[in-house]
């Protein structure tokens, strides 16, 4: 059995925005999604996709408490679920997300920083509770598929989408995800190509 661990991921939102909550309040809200379903990432080290599947979020947005934090800092709490003032849906895109932002300077650097275009990610930090991992031989790579995740932080950041260097992990190897290496898998076909030979007497 596999431990869970925690992992974090970043996505690139073009249609993240800050909205007056209602004419004449100083309320601002963060409007955007988190996550996107069923959209591959890009080749993570060099191994496999990621995709998110429809519905990985009910169980954690059902349960869990959730906070958004900018910039993963825990002393910069933007909002949460228990209070209200994070809200998540999912719908037929993904998980979307909205955050009253509190009158405090790390919401007025939030605000700034997403109204001028600066910031127009978000990250998310997570637990797969269950996933799927298949080899896709036409592509000679692997798909993994995340089918049902605790989440327990969204974070509005300036970091890009899912860059190798970006996908971080606690002690999360290939080994883990049941992925056998490039190199391996060239080794291991080599050396029935020698078998072959062998057998062929050449």
């Amino acid at each position: 059995m596999r431990t869970i661990k925690k992992e974090i991921r970043y996505l690139t939102i073009q249609q993240l925005e800050t909205r007056s909550t209602s004419e004449g309040s100083d309320s601002i809200t963060i409007v955007g999604y988190a996550a996107k379903f069923n959209t591959r990432s890009r080749l993570l080290y060099g191994e496999f996709f990621e995709k998110i599947a429809q519905g990985a979020f009910t169980l954690t947005l059902r349960e869990d408490t959730i906070k958004a934090l900018w910039n993963h800092n825990s002393d910069m709490v933007l909002g949460s679920t228990k209070s209200g003032t994070l809200r998540l849906y999912e719908d037929q895109i993904g998980l979307r997300m909205e955050i009253d932002l509190p009158n405090s300077t790390w919401g007025h650097d939030a605000y700034e920083s997403v109204n001028r275009g600066d910031v127009d990610g978000v990250s998310f930090g997570m637990y797969v509770r269950r996933d799927s991992v298949v080899y896709l031989p036409d592509e000679d790579v692997y798909e993994r598929t995340l089918l049902d995740i605790e989440l327990f932080e969204v974070s509005p950041t300036a970091f890009p989408a899912y860059e190798d260097s970006e996908v971080e992990t606690e002690s999360r190897t290939l080994e883990d995800l049941g992925i056998v290496p490039k190199e391996i898998r060239n080794l291991a076909e080599l050396e029935q190509l020698l078998i072959q030979i062998e057998l062929m007497g050449v």
